[in-house]
């Protein structure tokens, strides 16, 4: 009934949302400059972009090109972050070495750095696989640390007194513990590696997503724009809900502890 509720609620706020858009767009308040097009002008142009493309590729063929960066550079930091993290979170001297680079790294704005990976790797896409990379690594970092620190000594103090070694203190203690934290941290770095995207692929990319709206941009073509925000938008909700299912089928105990 309470999810019902919400979906409800999520719909009607859609709802609003559309209508006023589509009332605006009947009255010409809004579509009259051109910098906002109307409902039917932007379901064209996904239409057009599903059948004819935009600059020689298919919508399909962007999107892959997006998320073959995108989630190469996922993967990379979930392998490295949250062994780091994990690690970070045990060992003070571990923590020390790495929060400096963190910290520091971790407020910068993508495109502070992308010129100087860009030089340092090329154009291709090594540079902007590593500037996702690092867009993602942080906030899965971060998480993992938080987790680990956070847990109540109490718990491993019961489980070596039980005669648990570290071993499996770290595979029964700690992990279950961290691990809601942990896709809390993934959860957040895919919106932030999918935020990113659009600037990873500013420098010398010819498909993706981010590419197609930037170059739409460029040409004022504000329907192609509305278009890649509304498949971007949407397949990061989907993305985001796989990630929701892999949380309640790989830790059902969120919440219950």
């Amino acid at each position: 009934m309470k999810k019902r509720k919400s979906l409800l609620i999520s719909c009607c706020s859609v709802g609003i949302i559309l209508g006023i858009w589509t009332a605006a767009s009947v009255g010409g308040v809004l579509t009259s400059t051109g910098l906002v097009p109307s409902i039917q002008s932007v379901i064209k142009a996904l239409v057009d972009l599903t059948g004819n493309g935009y600059k020689g590729s298919t919508l399909l063929e962007h999107l892959g090109a997006s998320f073959f960066r995108l989630l190469t550079a996922f993967a990379l930091a979930i392998c490295t972050a949250v062994p780091f993290g994990l690690l970070s979170g045990q060992n003070d001297k571990v923590r020390a070495a790495m929060e400096p680079i963190v910290e520091f790294v971790r407020p910068l704005p993508p495109l502070a750095y992308y010129t100087v990976l860009v030089l340092w790797m090329g154009i291709g896409n090594g540079s902007k696989i590593c500037l996702l990379y690092i867009a993602c690594f942080t906030p899965i970092y971060v998480a993992c640390v938080a987790a680990v620190t956070k847990i109540p000594a109490s718990y491993t103090d019961v489980a070596a007194t039980l005669g648990a070694n570290s071993k499996q203190i770290f595979w029964k203690v700690i992990l279950p513990y961290a691990a809601p934290d942990i896709f809390t941290g993934v959860r957040t770095a895919f919106g932030h590696g999918y935020s990113t995207l659009v600037a990873a692929e500013m420098v010398a990319a010819a498909a993706g997503v981010g590419w197609m709206v930037l170059d739409a941009a460029n040409w004022g073509r504000t329907d192609v724009i509305f278009a890649g925000i509304f498949v971007m938008g949407v397949t990061g909700i989907l993305f985001d809900q796989l990630l929701r299912l892999a949380e309640r089928k790989l830790v059902p105990w969120k919440g219950k502890l």
